[in-house]
Order: structure tokens, then C-alpha cells, then sequence
């Protein structure tokens, strides 16, 4: 392409390879694309929330609480399942595709001199939009880590870390405490922070980083759970719901949700890939080792009928022999695939396991052709391992909407 983007297919095909333009650590880019469009981001009140794992189903329920409570709301997450829509959502509506492809056009020539990433773009794109559809506050979560994450530019009301786990090791670094330190850095100065994470090392961590900068700091306690009904499904989502409310009770006066509306957004808040069952069916999110170890558990939630069967899909660099042996504690078979969506760059060699694992593992490298053999004979089929792979599944299944 030698010219901004005309439409949005061309605004895709534009962005969409700049997802693997490397991690530059820096958010100049993000500002100096927000500068060329007057800062939209100063023009809402925000939530920030970060996290390894639970950050979007706390987004997702703080967002549907402030809905409940008659404000305009935006929400931004990432990645997405199925359409780059999916992260840039106004009270329930996606942004349109040409407002999409528009601000891809106008932002190209700063895009290309600053080598902004896909994420970079997306980001500027889901503040521009926000502001120009008058929402009263949005809720934003972070990409990955949190002080060099290009949604670090806002200035939120309240910010959020859900819990803390190994993950992203090559660019957060490769102890609980160093991720700690990055995902902490979400704090500012006179913003309460709301730490979710429950063992005190890790605490002690976030609790010193958002003390130096001067925020306040709002622990839920480590036996905390939300007893009242919550719309997205395993037990481990009381402990997110948990969460979300101390996200709302911290919020200033001006923005105070009530109780109904907090239990009608945990309630009602929705999250596709989420343990989401679709007849037998179970698609989730996930892409990492305490992500399968939290869908292992929610699969006891009540016991699945069986045989069932796995297909699983995993991204480069992360632990997928361990991934496997957790998922395979309740799997009569697995089924190893590529998420056609996932880069090439980035797609994993299927892992040498090192004796059995308890269920049998074949490897199918077609993923239409896994999907159809992993359902033969299964009473209940299991999609995970990543966005891509349970993305891909998604689309290939009929009635799907990804905007609920």
C-alpha cells in the first residue's frame, strides 16, 4: 500500500502486519499519535485495568455496571476472537468500519513515522472514537504489562491489577516480582489502586511501586468472593467479580455506581471465550499455564459428559508441555493443532512430550480437519490455548456473534 487506507479491509491489511513489529517499550509513539488528533483520551474519564490473567472479565463487568448505572460507556480490550471491532465497543454498539478505516487514513502519516504497532494504532483508533461518540468514561484494558503498555497514557480515575502470573516472561521479565513491578506501573499519583492478587510477596511488590508514585492503595482481601449471582461462568469469576466491585466503590462520588447496578453488571457482564458453552461445545481463552489450571478446575463445574476431547492450540513461547499435562487431568483425548489465524512467525512446534500424559494426543495440523475429527465421537469438545485457536473455532461455528 503507498497511500492511507480507503477502506476498512485496506485499513486491516495496513494494520493488521504490524502486530509483529516488535515491542519498542516506549510510549511516544501512542503519544505522538494521540497529539495528531488533539488528545481524545483527556476527553472521558477512564478505569484502567491490568493484569495476567481475569483483567478482561473485570473489564467487562465494570463496564456493564456503569451501563447499568445510565452512563455512556466505551470499553477497550484485546486481542480479539474474530473482528478487530470486538475491542472498541460504545454502550454495546462496535465501531463502524468506515469510522475504523477513517481514523486509520488519518493517523497513517504519523503511524509510518513512528513505526507505530498494530496495538499503538488500535489504541489511538478506541480513544478517537470514544470521544467522538460522547462517551462518559471508558474502560480500558491493558495489553501487555502495564508502565510501558500504550493505554499507560491515560490518567484513570481508578486502576486495577488483577493478580500476577508468569507470563510474557521475555518481555516482562522472569519472576513474579519483576512482572509485579511492570504491571504495577498502571499506578498515579492520587488514583486508588485496586490489587486483586492474593500472595503477600507479590503485594508487598505492587504495594512499594504504586506507594512511590503516590497512589492509594486498596487491597481486596485474599479470601474475597463475590456471593451474588455472576453472569460469566466458574467459580474462579467470583473472585474476578470480587475485584470489579472494589473497582466501582473506588470510583469518586461524581461517577458512584449503586449497589443494584453493581450486582446487575456482574450479573449480566458478558465476554465471549470465556468458558463459554455452545451446546457441547466449551471454548476459553486459555494461553497460559494458570489460565488451563483455572479452566481445568471450571471444567469440574459440574463434570462434563463424556468422552471429551480437546483441540489445543498454542502460541510460541509459552509453557504448552505444561499446558498439555494440566488440560489432559480431564481430557479422554487431545487434539494439537495451528490456529490458521496466528502469524507464521509465531505459531509453535507441536511439544515433545516426554512419556504419556493420560490422554491420548494426536496432531492434526489442518484446523478444519482437527475440528472434525476431534468432534467424532465426543460428548463434549474442549477449544483452548489461545485467542487465535478459539477465535478460528469460533468463526467456524454457526450462530456466532462476537458482540453477544
Amino acid at each position: 500500500m503507498t497511500g492511507p487506507p480507503a477502506s476498512f479491509r485496506d485499513a486491516c491489511d495496513y494494520l493488521f502486519p504490524r502486530a509483529n513489529s516488535g515491542t519498542k517499550w516506549s510510549l511516544e509513539p501512542t503519544r505522538r499519535l494521540l497529539n495528531e488528533i488533539g488528545n481524545p483520551q483527556e476527553q472521558f474519564a477512564s478505569v484502567h485495568i491490568a493484569g495476567t490473567n481475569g483483567k478482561g472479565s473485570v473489564a467487562a463487568m465494570v463496564y456493564a455496571a456503569l451501563r447499568d448505572s445510565g452512563r455512556s460507556v466505551g470499553l477497550y480490550t484485546s486481542p480479539h476472537l474474530v473482528h478487530v471491532a470486538e475491542r472498541i465497543i460504545v454502550d454495546q454498539r462496535p465501531i463502524g468500519e468506515a469510522a475504523f478505516a477513517a481514523w486509520t487514513a488519518r493517523l497513517h502519516p504519523v503511524i509510518e513515522d513512528t513505526g507505530a504497532s498494530f496495538f499503538e494504532a488500535t489504541t489511538a483508533i478506541a480513544f478517537a472514537d470514544f470521544a467522538a461518540r460522547g462517551v462518559d468514561i471508558a474502560v480500558v484494558e491493558v495489553g501487555l504489562g502495564g508502565r510501558l503498555d500504550s493505554t499507560n497514557v491515560i490518567q484513570p480515575l481508578v486502576a486495577a491489577v488483577t493478580n500476577i502470573g508468569l507470563d510474557h516472561t521475555d518481555y516482562l521479565g522472569d519472576s513474579l516480582t519483576d512482572i509485579a513491578r511492570e504491571k504495577a506501573g498502571v499506578a498515579k499519583a492520587g488514583t486508588p489502586l485496586v490489587v486483586g492478587e492474593r500472595s503477600e510477596t507479590v503485594v508487598a511488590t505492587l504495594r512499594e511501586v504504586a506507594i512511590a508514585v503516590g497512589a492509594k492503595v486498596i487491597e481486596v482481601p485474599p479470601d474475597a468472593s463475590y456471593a451474588g449471582r455472576v453472569g460469566l461462568q466458574g467459580e474462579h469469576q467470583r473472585r474476578n467479580a470480587a475485584i470489579a466491585r472494589q473497582v466501582l466503590e473506588s470510583l469518586p462520588r461524581s461517577f458512584a455506581v449503586a449497589d443494584k447496578s453493581i450486582a446487575c453488571g456482574i450479573a449480566t457482564a458478558w465476554l465471549p471465550g470465556r468458558l463459554e458453552r455452545r451446546g457441547r461445545w466449551v471454548l476459553d481463552v486459555a494461553h497460559n499455564l494458570p489460565g488451563m489450571e483455572t479452566l481445568v478446575a471450571a471444567l469440574h463445574e459440574p463434570p462434563l459428559k463424556r468422552p471429551l476431547h480437546v483441540i489445543f492450540g498454542v502460541l510460541k513461547g509459552k509453557d504448552a508441555d505444561a499446558m498439555l499435562r494440566k488440560v489432559a487431568t480431564v481430557a479422554d483425548a487431545i487434539w494439537i493443532t495451528l490456529p490458521p489465524s496466528a502469524p507464521m512467525e509465531r505459531r509453535a512446534d507441536p511439544p515433545a512430550l516426554d512419556g504419556p500424559i493420560g490422554a491420548t494426543v494426536q496432531y492434526e495440523p489442518d484446523f478444519d480437519r482437527c475440528i472434525l475429527r476431534a468432534a467424532e465421537g465426543a460428548a463434549t469438545v474442549v477449544v483452548t490455548g489461545s485467542f487465535h485457536t478459539v477465535g478460528d473455532a469460533m468463526s467456524r461455528l454457526p450462530g456466532f456473534n462476537p458482540f453477544g
